[in-house]
């Protein structure tokens, strides 16, 4: 058999796959293309018009408006700029407080879960891990009853001479409480005199609402146990040459943790992040069981202010809008932590200072080959010397 003819067989079975593949792939891509691809174009038109919510989106008494909807949400000077604003101030606080908390509460959980001394590790890991199957609502439900006026956390609070807030009716935001306390309680002009979207740069910096505190420990005490069995699994398939290399060096366990394990966990830890930042920039079942955006607007989300300027103002142009806007800061905050958690290359700098390092090992070991290699020619004449004397 020739080359050509060996080559075309193989082309041939090459297509064969591809066809096959590509058949047993067609009722996922033909589900995913009719309840999922057409839906998000058909939100994508209606963020360009002016449909009411009644009749088909492309009836010819809807018009299109091009970007008036996302004009009046970004630069409308109205009250759709300023909830949109309170919205995303609410939201990126949730973001910074949430995400960083709960990967490391849950990658605490899981060091030690994972610990081999702990005696009844699958207690605790069905223990940490029921907040995250039971439902958000109940979650909620609950939360709302520690934190009432005469719950049980003020209750606590109470035992400790403490007098507990007002926590879902208390639309001040905890740095500027935190600034209260020393007196400060007006921001300088240069804060207070210009603003974003509608909302004053005082306001930005002020913090998550004593509200919207309550909805944050709800997040961190529910997700922890999920991302906690994302990173017991990656511990576990760690191997402990590496780590045990660095205890013969001297090295503590914070260092084997920081330089060895933690490195080794990047892929987790991007997947950590990532899901959290999705899960907190989507949050709306918590939002709409508790309050609803109050007190005064402080704990209102862009999801749920998509829902509402959609389902219950009528504004679905503005509605799908949102939707649009927050899928865009999703996809730009996940590609700067992608950016952040890539792996680079030593820079010719750092390389500069350990090349002392490097050099001295390099004619150490260099030393030693020659000293093997100077020994066993030594060794051989002398056993030849040896030999003869026989």
């Amino acid at each position: 058999m020739s080359n050509a003819t060996s080559r075309s067989r193989r082309s041939g079975i090459r297509r064969g796959e591809a066809g096959s593949g590509w058949l047993f792939t067609a009722p996922v891509i033909l589900l995913l293309g009719v309840f999922l691809v057409v839906p998000v174009l058909m939100a994508l038109w209606v963020s360009f018009s002016d449909w009411g919510g009644r009749g088909s989106p492309f009836s010819s008494d809807v018009n299109f408006v091009g970007l008036d909807n996302y004009r009046q949400l970004l630069a409308g000077g109205g009250l759709a700029e300023q909830d949109f604003g309170m919205s995303l101030k609410n939201n990126a606080w949730y973001v910074i407080l949430v995400v960083p908390i709960q990967t490391a509460v849950a990658l605490f959980l899981a060091v030690l879960v994972n610990r081999a001394v702990l005696r009844g590790r699958g207690f605790f890991r069905t223990a940490f891990y029921f907040p995250s199957v039971t439902s958000s609502v109940a979650i909620t439900v609950l939360f709302l009853f520690l934190f009432s006026t005469s719950g049980a956390v003020n209750k606590a609070l109470s035992w400790l001479g403490i007098h507990g807030p007002n926590w879902l009716n208390d639309p001040r935001g905890i740095i500027h409480n935190l600034l209260g306390v020393f007196g400060v309680t007006q921001g300088p002009q240069a804060l207070t005199g210009n603003d974003m979207l509608g909302i004053s740069w005082w306001d930005w910096l002020g913090g998550p609402s004593v509200a919207m505190s309550v909805y944050i420990i709800m997040a961190i005490f529910t997700t922890s146990g999920t991302f906690m069995l994302l990173f017991i699994a990656a511990l576990q398939n760690l191997g402990g040459d590496v780590t045990e290399a660095a205890m013969m060096d001297g090295a503590n366990g914070w260092q084997r943790f920081w330089r060895i394990t933690l490195p080794q966990l990047r892929p987790t830890l991007f997947t950590v992040l990532t899901l959290g930042l999705i899960g907190c920039w989507q949050v709306f079942d918590q939002i709409y069981t508790g309050g609803r955006g109050a007190p005064g607007k402080t704990t209102l989300t862009p999801a749920y202010l998509s829902y509402k300027t959609s389902f219950v103002d009528q504004e679905w142009g503005q509605g799908a809008a949102i939707a649009f806007i927050l899928f865009v800061i999703i996809v730009l905050f996940t590609l700067f932590q992608r950016w952040v958690l890539a792996e680079r290359a030593v820079s010719k700098r750092r390389l500069r200072l350990y090349q002392p390092a490097i050099s001295a090992a390099t004619a150490a070991a260099n030393a030693g080959g020659s000293t093997a290699g100077g020994s066993a020619p030594a060794g051989g004449d002398d056993a030849r010397t040896k030999g003869a004397r026989r």
